[in-house]
C-alpha cells in the first residue's frame, strides 16, 4: 500500500532547512520554495461532515448542545469516527455532521438542520483558526433516497403480516431516487472545495473524502431477535437492505465523488457479521445499535418524538472500526477503496480496482 506524501513530514522540514542554510552560507537569497501544507496558522485538521452516519448518531453521550437543547438534535458524540481517526501530525479534529442532514445543509445556503446554519460556512469559520488536512463527508441518504424512511417504512412492514415487504414497495423507484440523490452530492462537495479555495487552499493542501453508508441490518439474525426486543424487520426486508440498498447508494455515492473530485471510501459491506442483533443475546459484537428507545424521554412531548433516533445506527464500536480503515485509507494515494473485514477481525482499507461492484 503506497504511503500518502505528507507535505508535513519530518523529510520535507529537513530538506528545506538544509536548502535555507546552504543559501546563507552562499551569500544568496534562497528561491521560492513550497509551503508545507495548508495555508494559515493553528493546528492541523481533520474534519467530518455529514449526516448521522459521522455525528456520532447511536454512540452515546451526545454533547449537551446537540441531545435536543433549543431543538438541537444533531447528536454529535464524543465516540464519533473523527475523535479516532488517527494522522501524523493532526492535533485537531472537528465534528460538523448533524444527524438527518441532507446535501444542502452540508453545502453552503440557508438550508438548517436542527436549527444549526451551513456546515459548509461553518467551516469557512474553521480555517480561519485551524489548519485542515481532510474532510471526511457521509451526505446522500438523507436527500432523495430517504434512507431513514426507508429503515421506518421496513418497521412499519414487520407489523403488518398480510401485507407487502418495504423492499418490493421502495425497489419501484428506487434507482430514480438514487439519480436524483447524485447532482446534490455533487453540488455539496463542490461548495467544500469552493470554501477551501477561497481561503487561500490549493487542491494537493488537503484531502476531501465521500463515504458511504454500512448496511446496520443483515438476514443473519437469530429469529428470537427479530421482534421489538432488537430488530423487527421482515427477513426478505433484511436481506435487501444489506445486499442491495447500501450496495447500490454506494455506487451511485462513487459516481458524485468522481464528478466532484473526491476520493471515495466503500462501506457497504463493512458491517457484515457485526449487524445489529446478529450477536444474538450478546451485543459486544454487534457495531450497530438496537432499536433503542429512550423511555425517560417519553414523559416529554418534545423529546418523545426522538426517542428512538438512535437505532439502527453505528455504536461506539463501530466508530471505532470505521475510523481505523479511514485512517488507513488517508494514509494512501489510492481514488478509492473498500472497507473489509481483514484476519484479525477489523476493518482494513482495501484498494479497489475497477468498477466498485
Amino acid at each position: 500500500m503506497r504511503r500518502f506524501r505528507w507535505w508535513f513530514g519530518g523529510l520535507v522540514l529537513v530538506a528545506v532547512s538544509v536548502l535555507v542554510a546552504t543559501f546563507a552560507l552562499l551569500g544568496e537569497e534562497p528561491g521560492p520554495v513550497d509551503r508545507p501544507g495548508p495555508p494559515g496558522t493553528g493546528p492541523l485538521t481533520v474534519v467530518t461532515m455529514g449526516d448521522s452516519t459521522l455525528s456520532g448518531e447511536g454512540a452515546g453521550e451526545y454533547s449537551p448542545d446537540t441531545n435536543g437543547a433549543n431543538g438541537n438534535w444533531c447528536h454529535r458524540s464524543p465516540n464519533a469516527t473523527v475523535h479516532h481517526i488517527q494522522l501524523p501530525g493532526v492535533e485537531a479534529r472537528v465534528n460538523l455532521a448533524c444527524s438527518g442532514a441532507p446535501s444542502a445543509q452540508v453545502g453552503l445556503g440557508e438550508v438548517e438542520q436542527w436549527t444549526e446554519p451551513s456546515q459548509a460556512a461553518r467551516l469557512a469559520t474553521l480555517v480561519k483558526t485551524h489548519r485542515v488536512v481532510a474532510v471526511v463527508v457521509a451526505v446522500g441518504a438523507n436527500d432523495d433516497p430517504h434512507f431513514s424512511r426507508l429503515m421506518s417504512d421496513c418497521f412499519q412492514a414487520w407489523f403488518d403480516d398480510g401485507g407487502q415487504p418495504c423492499s418490493g414497495r421502495i425497489r419501484a423507484d428506487w434507482q430514480q431516487r438514487l439519480e436524483a440523490m447524485v447532482p446534490k452530492v455533487v453540488g455539496a462537495l463542490a461548495d467544500i472545495h469552493k470554501v477551501l479555495r477561497d481561503a487561500g487552499y490549493r487542491r494537493e493542501d488537503y484531502q476531501l473524502v465521500l463515504q458511504s453508508y454500512a448496511a446496520p441490518i443483515g438476514p443473519g439474525i437469530p429469529e428470537e431477535l427479530r421482534n421489538l426486543n432488537g430488530c423487527p424487520f421482515r427477513t426478505e426486508d433484511l436481506r435487501w437492505v444489506s445486499e442491495r440498498a447500501v450496495v447500490d447508494l454506494a455506487t451511485y455515492l462513487h459516481r458524485a465523488a468522481a464528478e466532484a473530485g473526491a476520493r471515495f471510501l466503500d462501506l457497504s459491506r463493512a458491517g457484515r457479521g457485526h449487524e445489529a442483533c446478529t450477536g444474538g443475546p450478546d451485543a459486544s459484537s454487534e457495531w450497530f445499535s438496537r432499536l433503542t428507545v429512550q423511555w425517560n424521554d417519553l414523559t416529554d412531548a418534545e423529546r418523545a418524538r426522538h426517542a428512538i433516533q438512535e437505532s439502527f445506527h453505528p455504536n461506539a464500536a463501530g466508530h471505532t472500526q470505521f475510523a481505523r480503515c479511514l485512517s488507513e485509507f488517508l494514509l494512501t494515494s489510492d481514488p478509492v477503496a473498500t472497507c473489509r473485514k481483514g484476519p484479525d477481525g477489523n476493518l482494513h482499507a482495501a484498494t479497489v480496482v475497477g468498477p466498485l461492484h
